[in-house]
């Protein structure tokens, strides 16, 4: 049975921000007027906040030279969020997007040089990181900044030009950035993001401890179609509770047991979401971790559908959209609507989970053994088998069963291997 718990602040519900026009290329021949119009759409969902993505190869195209105007830029649209009651994160080194990678050309190339561990690189990003603080931060409707869009993919073996790192090394890059822009930026809420590879992959370099104690929360970022899809047909519990099991494990390596967790990216992709079925995957995704009592808030990818007239992104990407490249609302978008009238009007109770599955992570330091959390895998098949019973498990490190202070801080008084 779940013990009763509180939130300390009401869920939070957004987008991340995708440009009806011209997707994120609008950046380089901005129009304010269009970004509004995207934000009013936005906002007609009932939804309170976007995350937005400026490209860093457009911010700072040399590595001694930030464009005040392009920072400018950024501050514009936090402006015009406001005009629509929308609050507004800000993300620093964009870094890599639907598929495409955006590295200034002072690192690529003739210039090749590691984003992650060469200092005057890492300084210039840290001057970035800096200016766009600095510009964003007074405006009352801005949360905070997350260091960039799943910079890890820069890192991991199966990127076709691996920026080569190491576990520690990682962590000093991430704890640099995130003292740049608290340095300037104190009270924001600023985080790093990353893909599920630091979750189930062991060589990879951002581990699952830098995921739950590095920034002010704990981002996830739920993709059925990458570690969920391929292994449970269509219909299969698994596909609509992989936002909870992550949201689980997210929490089990939290040192913290309050430690806010942020739904920070989850989408209905096609064709693991066929596109008649992209509305009651969105509530079935979200219904079960609505009573998370340490769950900040949900931010669905993405707002607006990519235009048919630009070529070469996935397929799937072209269909993401809660609203269509013509800003008109998709099935998607009004299911998502009609669940935040709902829940504002009645919010779920948070309630703590009271049985846990254990398991053992391995070193924490380099996240060797971490791959035991992969869907493929015991752990996660015996954990869905009870949370589609209906028991609502969580997860809990073996480290920590013995921990009668922190198990029930986190409500759980059954440990099952």
């Amino acid at each position: 049975m779940s013990l009763p718990a509180t939130r300390t602040s009401p869920l939070r519900w957004g987008v991340n921000y995708t440009p009806s026009q011209s997707w994120f290329h609008s950046w380089q021949d901005f129009d304010i007027d269009a970004v509004r119009a995207d934000l009013e759409s936005i906002a007609s969902l009932g939804l309170d906040h976007v995350r937005i993505f400026p490209l860093w190869s457009l911010l700072q195209p040399n590595r001694t030279l930030i464009r005040p105007q392009g920072i400018a830029d950024v501050g514009r649209v936090v402006d015009a969020a406001a005009e629509f009651g929308l609050d507004v994160s800000v993300d620093g080194l964009q870094g890599h997007l639907s598929s495409f990678d955006y590295l200034p050309s002072w690192v690529t190339s003739w210039h090749r040089r590691n984003i992650f561990t060469d200092p005057e690189v890492v300084a210039a990003e840290a001057q970035l990181i800096t200016a766009l603080a600095t510009e964003v931060s007074a405006r009352p409707n801005v949360l905070g900044m997350t260091l960039g869009n799943e910079t890890n993919q820069f890192a991991v073996e199966r990127h076709p030009e691996q920026h080569v790192t190491t576990p520690a090394q990682m962590g000093e890059w991430i704890s640099t950035l995130l003292a740049s822009v608290r340095n300037v930026w104190p009270e924001g809420m600023h985080q790093h993001s990353f893909d599920d590879n630091v979750w189930f992959v062991d060589s990879s370099p951002v581990t699952p401890t830098h995921a739950a104690t590095l920034g002010d929360v704990t981002t996830v970022h739920s993709w059925v179609f990458v570690a969920v899809a391929h292994l449970f047909p269509q219909g299969h519990p698994a596909r609509t509770l992989f936002a909870d099991y992550l949201l689980q494990l997210a929490a089990a390596y939290a040192e913290d047991p309050q430690r806010p967790i942020w739904l920070q990216e989850i989408g209905a992709p096609y064709p693991a979401v066929p596109f008649d079925g992209a509305a009651d995957f969105l509530e079935q995704s979200l219904r079960p971790v609505l009573d998370t009592p340490n769950l900040w808030g949900v931010t669905w990818w993405c707002s607006h559908d990519v235009s048919r007239k630009l070529a070469d992104f996935p397929e799937l990407e072209y269909t993401l959209g809660l609203l269509d490249s013509e800003r008109q609302v998709k099935p998607a978008g009004k299911r998502l609507a009609e669940l935040i009238a709902a829940e504002k009007v009645n919010p779920t109770a948070p309630a703590q989970r009271s049985t846990a599955v254990s398991f053992d992570p391995g070193d924490l330091a380099t996240g060797v053994g971490r791959s035991v959390a992969d869907p493929a895998g015991e752990l996660f098949r015996s954990w869905l088998e009870r949370a589609a019973s209906g028991e609502k498990p969580t997860l809990v490190r073996s480290a920590k069963t013995g921990d009668t202070a922190y198990l029930a801080a986190r409500g759980i008084t059954q440990v099952v291997s």
